[in-house]
């Protein structure tokens, strides 16, 4: 197991590595592989990368992330013009019903609400605002309700996960309990959590999945 100097260095070098960021503007502790992310940067995409970055060094088990947004004064932009440009995006991306979400915008913090069928569409609703100009942060609210329930959750998850290059299929136990589905077991880094997560999502019918899986190596797990 790394200990807190080593899994700090780590996240510290991949940062420097993501050339989307100043690593110099941004601060990382780590403590019992709980990393925290703290100080600024100019860009929403950017502070998603510095999350994104850090989740994926070997060790880390969770992120808190503190990092602000300040806009450069050409990227600033009102509420209203970012709220106009958030539903001509929705309007125009085939994946979202843009009919069913709400979209509200206050400094520049963006909230989304309304029912889908399907978590990706949750997914890709935020998706394609992350990268809006003048945004400072989106909260996903949309809530997923199916029309359709299916009877083989459980199967279509399992063999999503031996379909994936990154699940070990065999290490993951796969509780359903109606539309909720709860992942127990070991996996060797957040990544493949992150996949064994959005591949329960991907099932027919799921509304909420229990992400219990444990993020470190298997020998240290067992």
């Amino acid at each position: 197991m790394k200990t807190n100097e080593q899994l700090q260095r780590d996240v510290m070098d991949a940062l420097r590595w993501e050339p989307l960021l100043n690593a110099s503007d941004i601060g990382v502790t780590a403590r019992d592989g709980v990393i925290t992310l703290t100080g600024y940067v100019d860009s929403y995409p950017k502070k998603l990368a510095a999350e994104r970055v850090a989740k994926n060094v070997a060790g880390v088990k969770a992120v808190a992330e503190e990092i602000d947004v300040h806009l450069q004064t050409s990227n600033q932009k009102t509420d209203t013009e970012i709220a106009e440009e958030a539903v001509h995006a929705l309007r125009w991306c085939s994946n979202v019903p843009d009919d069913r979400i709400q979209v509200s915008v206050e400094n520049g913090w963006v909230k989304l609400e309304g029912e889908v069928e399907w978590e990706y569409q949750k997914s890709e609703a935020r998706h394609e605002l992350e990268d809006l100009i003048g945004v400072r942060g989106i909260s996903n609210f949309i809530m997923v309700k199916p029309r359709v329930k299916p009877a083989d959750v459980k199967d279509k998850i399992r063999r999503a996960f031996e379909r994936s290059a990154t699940v070990d299929a065999n290490k993951i136990a796969i509780d359903v309990n109606g539309s909720i589905v709860t992942l127990r077991g070991p996996v060797r880094s957040w990544a493949e959590r992150e996949d064994a997560e959005s591949a329960a999502w991907s099932a027919p019918g799921v509304t909420q999945v229990k992400d219990e899986l444990r993020v470190g190596e298997l020998e240290e797990i067992y």
